[in-house]
């Protein structure tokens, strides 16, 4: 039965059930107090009656017995002794001492009282304390109070019983029951409307926050709700939370598309730079299986071409292999380091030699970071690793600017990094490219290049990795026609 109310509750929408539960509540609210009203007014009736019934009873008492030979025309004389205000019902007797009725006084007007033994102990025992019997015919109850008599030292012996009817009692009782329950009713139709109405004002701002997920559901994640309340209340600060979730969530959209759609950049870049060496492969071997190379000279020019297509194809693989490791977790813990204290001045030197002997025309000046004398840059780090992000640095610059432009290799520390700069006076690049500079596979004009070492655009990209996975950053300084500035920064080795 309870099963079967809760889930027909369960069915009902939120105003439904609100409605319900307080409608629920007012009923036990109403009942509860119109039935501690009734019992109240009950006992004080009851009261009342005993009041009444113990009077008539103590006046009865000190009647003297009338003989047997009075006639019916002196009973009214009797009767108007003991008649009680509004109480039609009153049952009046004398007992004998064996509590046998000796005389009916006043005879009931319907059924007289079931009286139990009332001999003169059990009279005694009770006190004069009225108690409730019900009627003959079981339909009334009777307030019945015993007292011995007192008239004359001849009457001693015997009592005086005295009982009033429940009947007027409970028809009062019931006329004010019924009345209070129809006006419970119509209070409660009335409460029910208002509360219908206010129930419905109260949810509008759920209906709104519900249009509102209806909006996102549709595609709309730039929706939002409005503000409902107050901060403090509790719709305040679900609008709060639920905007704070949109926009987490409108950012992790944005988020997953932009990286699917560097994903698809990535895959066809690197479909198409391996595509360009597979098709030159391809090539030779079909010209060799057609018969095009007739002469030796011709075999070993054309494997040449394939080894070196070969080599440029494992290099690029290695270099996707490597930033497919550091992306795994974006830190050490993805690429193997073997961090060992060094010095920055090291590889500095060593990248100002690999300059010269790229391009011995080429001006190149070692310095401090921005000028002035070179200076110690110790760092915990991993020296093949760092030496594969100057390398990568030299070969952009040398392949980048045009023959003979100076280069600055600055060395040195700022703050609480070491710092290992490639300063160039080429052509410099645009603040979009500036953006896009680190990314895999991506290629400015040609004029203006700053990425793509080999041709894969994946030289900067690895540089940007390799640096992070050391705790550090790559910094780009540039504006076109003024050059470019690579600044390796990384964490100082307080211990040097």
């Amino acid at each position: 039965m309870n099963g079967t109310v809760a889930r027909r509750i369960g069915r009902l929408s939120l105003r439904g059930r609100l409605l319900v539960i307080t409608l629920a509540l007012l009923v036990a609210a109403l009942l509860g107090s119109t039935g501690l009203a009734v019992d109240q007014l009950r006992r004080g009736l009851v009261e009342q009656l005993d009041e009444r019934v113990r009077g008539v009873a103590e006046v009865t008492a000190r009647l003297p017995l009338l003989p047997q030979a009075v006639g019916e025309h002196d009973a009214p004389q009797v009767r108007d002794k003991v008649e009680l205000q509004w109480v039609r019902d009153v049952y009046v007797a004398y007992l004998t001492p064996d509590g046998s009725v000796e005389r009916v006084v006043r005879p009931a007007v319907h059924q007289p009282p079931a009286l139990p033994h009332l001999d003169d102990a059990a009279v005694a025992r009770r006190a004069g304390e009225p108690f409730t019997v019900e009627g003959k015919d079981g339909a009334r109850g009777w307030r019945v109070i015993a007292v011995p008599r007192t008239a004359g030292t001849a009457d001693r012996a015997g009592s005086v019983i005295v009982a009033g009817s429940l009947g007027e009692v409970d028809d009062a009782v019931w006329h004010l029951t019924s009345r209070v329950l129809v006006l419970n009713a119509a209070v409660l139709v009335l409460l029910g409307l208002a509360g219908w109405f206010a129930v419905r004002a109260g949810l509008k701002p759920l209906r709104r926050v519900e249009t509102t997920a209806a909006a996102i559901a549709s595609g709309d994640l730039s929706s939002r709700v409005p503000e409902l309340s107050a901060p403090h209340t509790e719709l305040g600060r679900l609008s709060t939370a639920l905007n704070g979730m949109l926009d987490r969530i409108e950012a992790g959209d944005a988020a997953r598309a932009d990286s699917e759609q560097r994903m698809r950049r990535f895959i066809a870049d690197a479909s198409h730079e391996l595509r360009t060496p597979l098709a030159g492969i391809k090539g030779f071997t079909e010209l060799y299986r057609m018969g095009g190379m007739p002469e030796r000279a011709d075999v070993d020019t054309s494997m040449g071409r394939i080894e070196r297509e070969a080599a440029r194809l494992v290099a690029m693989v290695e270099e996707l292999l490597l930033l497919a490791r550091l992306d795994e977790h974006g830190t050490a813990a993805a690429l193997p380091l073997h961090v060992t204290p060094m010095d920055l001045r090291t590889l500095a030197a060593d990248a100002l030699h690999d300059l010269r002997a790229l391009d011995p025309q080429r001006p190149i000046a070692l310095t401090g970071p921005g000028g002035g004398r070179p200076g110690a840059a110790p760092v915990l780090g991993d020296e093949a690793r760092l030496r594969q992000v100057t390398s990568n640095l030299v070969g952009n610059a040398v392949a980048h600017t045009p023959p003979g432009t100076p280069v600055r290799i600055g060395v040195g520390t700022e703050g609480g990094h070491a710092v290992l700069e490639f300063a160039d006076e080429g052509p410099g690049m645009t603040a979009d490219q500036a953006d896009r500079v680190f990314s895999r596979f991506y290629r400015a004009d040609r004029a203006r290049a700053r990425s793509g070492l080999g041709g894969a655009g994946l030289g900067l990209a690895i540089v940007d990795s390799l640096v992070r996975a050391h705790g550090g950053r790559v910094d780009l300084r540039t504006a076109p026609g003024a050059g470019a500035n690579f600044r390796m920064l990384l964490p100082r080795d307080r211990a040097e």
